[in-house]
């Protein structure tokens, strides 16, 4: 006789689709909320009439020309080019791909209808025509029937439910040779804001879609609080004051989570993509933290050299947490070659590079202050219009003539501006020897290393 009672088996596999069916229930019901509160509030809240064409360091960042060349160390034009803003939101971040790589097609998508209404307004108020926009998630992505270079997606990857279906998502449009910038909120770093957040959710104010009166329940916690109470001190600003954007961003953000670079590796990893870089990989640069990189303490002078790039990372992160967000880029694996160091080039590597200028220092503003550095005979600040390096750049304005000025106009050939120094030093200024074709090409090579270092300069070995 059959037993009444159902094998444990049935009963856990019962009890595995129960908990996936709510989990999927609830997932769904959290997209539903984010999708709530920015039809509620789009983001970012920019002013119609606001340009980036003066913020030059996001331009440089969201340019496909330097994710590409620093994965590839080749020159890329973004004419024709096709790019994703995967999670557009008001279309801001929209705007600034399209300043930054003219000719490109931008497609945007997102959750809210709101904020691709004002997405639209946006791009059509700054007289963009060559921009599209889908109501769409990333995980349907798939149904836009298109590959592309470049998929951009900013402070969107955090708030999902499973980031690895994100960014699955997101490789499933990427084409081989194509590039994903993304971030994550850096949990060290948000660590006190996410206290914050769970206390306004024992209070109530994240059961649904936060709105004025939640808002305002905010403020005056926040009011009430003594300036010497930690959780003020460290999260709250006096200007935050009637900032509603910095209220929705920070204490009051559904599905606001924050992850560490181990957990972004692992992500990749399940994903099957490769990391890249940093964007702001300056910023994560280790042995900046230390007062004599070539004094490091012995543990780690012992292990630098074997340490990945990952474990140097995650150094960073644990010691010196200032990045709000894990802002990266990514790839398919395997998409390119493992690079020579630019150091390590030989002369003959030297004699077919092309040398360019990275398009965002190519503005009139440039042209025009190098032009009068040189009629006033005075150095040449060219950190001035590419700020991406913490110190002041100045140059010898005879080099940034030499250097500079044919670049303005158009990439050139190694030899060329070593013809070009030879022209303007044409002899030694202490022995008033002739300057050897040798002794230039040296001096170019040195200044053309150097300033690549700092992102101005792209030097493309062609074979």
């Amino acid at each position: 006789m059959a037993s009444k009672n159902p094998s444990p088996q049935i009963n856990l596999c019962c009890l595995t689709n129960y908990l996936s069916k709510k989990m999927e229930q609830k997932d769904s019901d959290l997209l539903e909320k984010i999708r709530q509160q920015f039809d509620s509030g789009p983001y970012p809240r920019t002013p119609l009439e606001d340009s980036p064409k003066q913020d030059i360091v996001k331009l440089y960042h969201h340019n496909l020309v330097t994710s590409y060349y620093l994965r590839n160390q080749q020159f890329i034009t973004t004419e024709g080019k096709t790019i994703l803003d995967a999670g557009c939101g008001s279309g801001y971040t929209t705007l600034i791909l399209a300043e930054a790589n003219p000719g490109a097609k931008i497609v945007g998508i997102d959750i809210s209808q709101a904020s691709l209404n004002l997405a639209q307004k946006r791009l059509e108020y700054h007289g963009f025509d060559n921009v599209e926009f889908h109501l769409l998630s990333l995980e349907d992505l798939p149904q836009l029937g298109t590959k592309f270079d470049y998929v951009n997606s900013d402070e969107v990857l955090y708030l999902l439910p499973d980031i690895v279906a994100g960014l699955k998502g997101m490789k499933s449009v990427l084409k081989p040779e194509g590039i994903i910038r993304t971030n994550l909120h850096n949990s060290f770093q948000r660590f006190e804001v996410y206290r914050g957040q769970s206390l306004f959710k024992m209070m109530g104010l994240m059961d649904e879609t936060p709105g004025e009166m939640e808002l305002e329940i905010v403020r005056e916690f926040f009011k009430a609080l003594k300036d010497s109470v930690q959780l003020k001190r460290n999260i709250w600003k006096p200007e935050y004051e009637n900032d509603i954007q910095k209220y929705m961003s920070n204490y009051l953000l559904q599905g606001d989570k924050g992850y560490t670079i181990p957990e972004l590796f692992s992500a990749l990893r399940s994903a099957n993509l490769e990391f890249i870089s940093m964007v702001n990989w300056r910023q994560w640069d280790l042995m900046n933290l230390f007062q004599e990189p070539e004094n490091l303490p012995t543990f780690l002078a012992l292990t630098f050299p074997e340490i990945s790039l990952e474990e140097k990372l995650h150094i960073v992160e644990l010691i010196h947490p200032v990045n709000r967000l894990l802002d990266f880029w990514c790839g398919h694996p395997q998409a390119t070659q493992p690079l020579t160091p630019i150091e390590e080039w030989t002369i003959t590597d030297w004699q077919k590079v092309k040398v360019h200028l990275h398009p965002q220092l190519k503005t009139a503003a440039m042209q025009a202050d190098l032009t009068n550095c040189i009629n006033q005979l005075r150095p040449f600040e060219i950190s001035k219009h590419l700020p991406i390096v913490p110190q002041q750049s100045l140059m010898d304005i005879t080099i940034a003539a030499s250097l500079f000025l044919p670049l303005l106009e158009s990439p050139q050939w190694m030899h060329s501006l070593v013809e070009n120094w030879q022209k303007l030093h044409p002899v030694h200024p202490l022995t008033l020897e002739p300057i050897t074709y040798d002794q230039a090409f040296e001096t170019i090579r040195q200044v053309l290393i150097e300033r690549e270092s700092f992102g101005y300069i792209l030097l493309e070995r062609v074979l």
